[in-house]
């Protein structure tokens, strides 16, 4: 794949050199004079470099990851998740990223405990097979809410892998659908089957 190119698309105004006759013209014939900002729109592009755009990215995942944080424990005081956003740009197309939320654990359907982790993405896609890796983005959707299982990496130290022995691939769901993934999380985080049911008559 070619190596994507970024510029800056903000419209750059330079001033524009005004002559004292077309001014003194103009307040003899209307007798004001005119104070509006005059200048002309350049068409230079600027070109951003990967660290711009990857920084402009994980200010708006950032800000996605408060948000649905915050949305999260605002349901009820009974339900209450730790506060862990963070993110990550992909390397190569660093317009693209994903926010990690919050993590805990849950018993559900034939699993006795399962640790997880709750993200949001600006873009869709599935999860591929590999750790960390997207495949099949699709551009019809700007965001994708996902939640996997996890498991800390024997390999390397304080790191989590997806757990794929949950449910074949470690995806407990994945949708473009904010209401749908904040009442998901609401039902991995809740404690007894009482909330739970509340939870799904939303």
């Amino acid at each position: 794949m070619a190596k994507l190119r970024y510029f800056d698309s903000t419209p750059r105004y330079t001033s524009e050199t005004v002559r004292t006759a077309t001014v003194h013209s103009e307040f003899l014939r209307t007798g004001r004079i005119s104070r509006a900002k005059t200048g002309i729109i350049t068409h230079t592009r600027r070109y951003l470099s990967y660290e711009e755009v990857a920084e402009q990215t994980a200010q708006r995942l950032q800000a996605a990851g408060e948000r649905a944080h915050e949305k999260l424990n605002s349901f009820h005081k009974s339900i209450q998740f730790p506060k862990l956003v963070f993110h990550r740009t992909l390397a190569d197309t660093p317009h693209l990223g994903y926010c990690h939320i919050t993590a805990s654990r849950t018993r559900f359907a034939h699993y006795e405990e399962v640790s997880w982790a709750f993200y949001v993405a600006n873009f869709f896609a599935e999860i591929g097979e590999e750790d960390d890796a997207f495949v099949k983005i699709d551009p019809r959707y700007k965001r994708m809410y996902f939640a996997v299982a996890v498991r800390s990496d024997q390999t390397a130290e304080q790191k989590m892998t997806i757990n794929r022995e949950v449910r074949g691939n470690g995806v407990l769901f994945r949708t473009h659908d904010p209401q749908v993934a904040i009442r998901n999380v609401l039902l991995l985080g809740a404690r007894n089957e009482q909330l739970r049911d509340i939870i799904r008559q939303l």
